[in-house]
């Protein structure tokens, strides 16, 4: 595909110290994701919705904002991202729960929407 980007790195993710140990909902709604369909090449747009506990850390937005747009050139299927989102994040930040929900625009009449989770979502913070 001539696609020669590194597979989005994520060691670009910094953390910071949750503000608190008590339990809280964290949600980060990304709505101009991108990426490109290992197949055809065509690019593949979509929502991405990161969910989760804090158990000690949490994201910062810019360094999560950057290995966001590192998929942009990257052949990946819809369900591997959601994955490789899910793995790195969890890796960086330990988070009690996480859910990473990916929701692609439709191409061919056909719309998609991914989920990728750790840990055990709580009842109470269930989406919909």
């Amino acid at each position: 595909m001539g696609y020669l980007s590194a597979m989005p790195d994520p060691s670009m993710l910094e953390v910071f110290e949750a503000p608190t140990d008590r339990p809280f909902l964290i949600e980060h709604v990304v709505d101009e994701f991108t990426s490109v369909c290992p197949v055809t090449g065509h690019p593949d747009f979509g929502t991405i919705i990161v969910r989760f506990e804090p158990s000690h850390a949490c994201v910062e937005l810019k360094s999560l904002k950057l290995y966001l747009q590192s998929f942009r050139n990257e052949g990946i299927y819809y369900e591997a991202v959601t994955n490789k989102i899910r793995d790195d994040l969890t890796e960086v930040m330990q988070p009690t729960w996480m859910q990473i929900v990916t929701d692609w625009r439709g191409r061919g009449g056909i719309r998609s929407r991914v989920t990728a989770s750790h840990g055990e979502v709580p009842p109470c913070w269930q989406r919909p």
